[in-house]
């Protein structure tokens, strides 16, 4: 069975909770987020490399991924995976594919709720909004954390790190299990003129089809 990714799970939808109790933002963390929140709500697209670290918690093992992410608007997400082993992730309005062109199969989701995926994701696409949904408060060296206001399994916290104009150079998402996802962004380009083409999935014949978990 094809494992769903660590950068995946956060597209899939998580059932509402209570809202953990934290004091108020600093005003710091505010003038950050708004600042992030700005910067990818004026972006069209981007382009950028990443290097992400997996850590997973009940077996101490870290995984080490790397590879390039391409978003544009509105609703188009792409995550190419070089290594360790080759992956595509897309999203293209509705449409939602994991490609794995090794094993020769993909997860296809023709009917995928943008909506439900979480903020950790979205404001990349510059939906939603980082002081509605999140909790905020100042982390070390100058970085912004943030807790969801609904309790998620998905995310426990989220530390951004942002560079000058407020684009996010680094992430790092803890989920309720305590995995750690780190992602690093290298060579960000801002609005390049990405085509459309480049989130449309197509996939060759014979690649064997799985639904999504819960479809």
């Amino acid at each position: 069975m094809l494992a769903i990714t660590a950068t995946l799970a956060l597209f899939l939808a998580a059932p509402p909770a209570g809202a953990p109790a934290l004091p108020p933002p600093s005003g710091d963390a505010t003038a950050l987020a708004r600042k992030v929140q700005a910067f990818y709500e004026s972006t069209r697209d981007l382009k950028a490399r990443f290097v992400q670290t997996y850590t997973y918690a009940a077996i101490g093992r870290r995984q080490v991924s790397k590879g390039t992410l391409e978003v544009k608007k509105p609703g188009k997400m792409r995550w190419d995976y070089a290594s360790p082993t080759q992956k595509t992730i897309a999203v293209n309005g509705s449409r939602l594919v994991q490609w794995e062109p090794e094993a020769n199969q993909a997860f296809v989701d023709d009917r995928f709720d943008a909506t439900a995926m979480s903020a950790a994701v979205t404001f990349l696409l510059g939906k939603g909004s980082l002081e509605k949904e999140f909790l905020l408060s100042a982390g070390e060296g100058g970085t912004l954390v943030l807790r969801p206001r609904k309790a998620d399994p998905r995310v426990e916290t989220i530390t951004l790190t942002a560079g000058p104009d407020g684009e996010v150079t680094r992430t790092r998402v803890v989920d309720g299990q305590g995995n750690v996802n780190d992602i690093a962004f290298e060579e960000i380009r801002r609005n390049p003129g990405i085509p459309d083409a480049r989130f449309e999935i197509a996939l060759p014949e014979g690649v064997r089809r799985l639904s999504m978990p819960g479809k």
